[in-house]
């Protein structure tokens, strides 16, 4: 089941302004699909993005 989020759920889930949402789409780093002319975002997907594009922490 798809749990979609629009651009200021994403927005606020990713704890960022509405802007970089809409830049990230135009540079193709997230993807979202249009409905009725809104973005829309699937949760899983984002947070499957965030995982690989996930960065730890270097230990000494």
């Amino acid at each position: 089941m798809y749990s979609l989020m629009d651009v200021e759920e994403l927005a606020n889930y990713l704890r960022l302004k509405r802007q970089t949402i809409y830049n990230w789409l135009h540079e193709s780093k997230i993807s979202g699909i249009k409905v009725g002319g809104v973005w829309r975002f699937d949760k899983k997907e984002i947070d499957k993005w965030l995982k690989a594009n996930h960065r730890g922490a270097k230990t000494r």
